[in-house]
């Protein structure tokens, strides 16, 4: 019995970090580019009660005796599924539709990676202007270079294509191609990218090295809807129905853990 109390036990944890998952997904609905994470359980190790069993005549059993110790959290996986678009016609709001990420610099030169394009235009050294993050980071181009423009460029006159490639429109009305791409970047193993907050993520060896769009020609470049924003993947009635799957569950194995404790009275009360 005291097996079946930490059993039960793991399963209210276990539980417990699936509701923490939930209410993170639920209080980031809003969050633009945010990505739904899911926990991934798994068995934890088996007592073996009995290798060979045998019946009444002593022949063996096709079936052995294991009991279950509990259960764990294996990983917390994140769902890159495609969120809906969001109009903001904002001059440099960015959507992805497709498997790339943003690439971005921060201050101290860690190159990471978002889905959130909300940019914005802000004052460089040089007295010029850079296409920076709500933060003021860095975006880079698909050289890995900052995008930044010279003082006397008017910036309304900006244009993106659809693979975030940018121009400037002249005298005569068209779009010249500037030679800059928004840096685009995709990974062989998307869930190994590490999560860092503000909605960041960096390369691990588990995601692999980025694999940079438009360079790669194995890769289907991702479109770039300019004047958008990706909203989260997060459905809240889906979370609702998990998060009340989950309460159920913790509440059968804090039972379990009571109906345990009460045999145990039973066997302490005992008599001979």
């Amino acid at each position: 019995m005291m097996r079946a109390l930490w059993t039960a036990a793991s399963g209210m944890k276990a539980q417990q970090t699936s509701m923490d998952t939930l209410s993170n997904n639920l209080s980031n609905i809003n969050t633009t580019g945010y990505k739904k994470e899911t926990a991934r359980f798994q068995t934890l190790l088996y007592q073996n009660i009995q290798k060979k069993t045998m019946d009444s005549e002593g022949n063996q059993k096709p079936i052995g005796a294991q009991v279950g110790l509990g259960v764990k959290v294996g990983s917390i996986a994140t769902q890159f599924t495609q969120g809906s678009f969001t109009t903001t016609n904002a001059a440099f709001d960015f959507a992805v539709e497709g498997e790339g990420l943003f690439m971005i610099q921060k201050p101290d030169g860690t190159q990471c990676y978002t889905r959130n394009g909300h940019f914005n235009l802000s004052k460089n050294t040089s007295g010029g202007w850079s296409l920076t993050t709500q933060e003021g980071y860095a975006v880079l181009d698909s050289t890995g270079k900052e995008i930044s423009f010279d003082a006397d460029v008017d910036t309304s006159k900006l244009r993106f294509d659809n693979y975030g490639g940018i121009g400037y429109v002249g005298d005569d009305g068209n779009a010249l191609p500037l030679g800059i791409n928004i840096g685009m970047a995709q990974f062989n193993n998307t869930n190994g990218l590490e999560k860092v907050g503000d909605s960041y993520y960096v390369a691990t060896d588990a995601s692999g090295d980025a694999r940079i769009e438009g360079d790669d020609a194995a890769l289907k470049r991702s479109i770039v809807k300019n004047g958008y924003l990706e909203a989260s993947n997060v459905q809240a009635v889906d979370e609702m129905v998990d998060m009340i799957v989950t309460q159920r569950a913790y509440e059968m194995n804090s039972k379990a853990i009571t109906a345990s404790d009460e045999m145990l009275q039973q066997a302490n009360n005992l008599r001979s």
